[in-house]
């Protein structure tokens, strides 16, 4: 029974990683271009958002469950930061796995296994994560 039960961990874990990683495409259809201004404004109040940026899309694969407004397989970013605002959480002490989930509970289970990845972060890398998802979920 332990056996089947180990199995049944690995393989959801594998097939996680596998499903959650991907190419992201750059498809910037009928969005509004920034300017300086906007930029300035953003850069100003979220200074790690770039950084942030980077790892989302990047080594922390956030992207591929996570969008700016349409939940795909984890809640969108303007949910999460609207509700971790409104309930004063900490988006970094849930990424660290000391906070329960605020967001959605039911999706705990398949957010807990990309804590294989946040856990690895240093404190300014989810810092940044979190400052890049504030910035986009106003």
């Amino acid at each position: 029974m332990k056996t089947s039960f180990k199995l049944f961990l690995f393989s959801a874990f594998t097939f996680l990683v596998t499903s959650c990683g991907g190419k992201k495409e750059d498809q910037d259809f009928g969005t509004k271009p920034t300017t300086n201004e906007e930029k300035s404004t953003t850069d100003d109040a979220f200074p790690l958002a770039e950084k942030g940026k980077e790892i989302f899309e990047g080594k922390g694969t956030c992207f591929t469950c996570h969008k700016k407004d349409v939940k795909i397989v984890g809640p969108s970013i303007q949910d999460i930061v609207k509700i971790y605002k409104e309930k004063n959480g900490s988006i970094v002490t849930f990424l660290k796995g000391e906070a329960e989930p605020l967001v959605d509970p039911s999706q705990y289970e398949v957010m807990k296994a990309n804590f294989a990845i946040t856990k690895t972060m240093t404190d300014e890398e989810l810092q940044s994560l979190e400052q890049y998802m504030q910035s986009e979920g106003k």
